[in-house]
């Protein structure tokens, strides 16, 4: 399940594969364009340098922030002060309207900037946050990947971000290990899969 605050912090991709390649897809303006559209957010494209800038240093504070979720330690008192000093860059007017189930109130956005969209990416993670989520927050088990991700599922005990790809890549590398460690000889068989998706 991804939210809004995952896939900005999956922004900066690892190659789950382990040829130790690396994008930062905040350079890429096609990428942008369609993570404002997925999150029904709107900003200039690209942003400009400072912008630019600005999201990085917050994406390294979030996957911070992520990661000491992960270990079981909570945020900070300044982690949290960071995160409100972002989300005070981005007031909302409230706006009621009447729709076909009744009444429904509105956060509409003051302003269509970058300090906009942070502000509704660290109010995403806040949201996790308060709700109580947090322990639902992983890193993905294969070193190479790095994949933050939401454990959506009952027994809350998934380890990887994807068990098609870096699952079954895992399992490929354990039996590989086994295999050499009692022949002495490598293990057969193909690593991974195509690279088709959006990882």
């Amino acid at each position: 399940m991804d939210l809004l605050w995952t896939d900005f912090l999956n922004s900066e991709w690892h190659d789950w594969r382990g040829s130790g390649r690396t994008d930062d897809r905040l350079d890429n303006p096609q990428w942008l364009k369609e993570f404002l559209e997925t999150w029904k957010l709107d900003a200039p494209v690209p942003p400009d340098a400072g912008e630019l800038a600005a999201l990085k240093e917050f994406r390294g504070c979030l996957r911070s922030q992520a990661e000491r979720l992960v270990s079981g330690t909570i945020p900070s008192d300044a982690n949290l002060r960071e995160l409100n000093r972002v989300m005070a860059g981005g007031p909302v007017i409230r706006q009621i309207s009447h729709t076909a189930e009744g009444r429904q109130l509105d956060l509409l956005p003051f302003k269509r900037d970058w300090a906009q969209v942070m502000a509704e990416i660290a109010a995403s993670f806040a949201l996790t946050l308060v709700e109580g989520e947090g322990a639902r927050v992983r890193v993905c088990a294969n070193p190479d990947c790095l994949w933050v991700f939401y454990d959506d599922t009952r027994n809350r005990n998934k380890r990887f971000c994807d068990d098609k790809s870096c699952g079954n890549l895992m399992k490929v590398r354990r039996f590989r290990a086994r295999h050499q460690g009692s022949t002495g000889q490598p293990g057969p068989g193909p690593e991974g899969r195509p690279d088709g998706g959006s990882k």
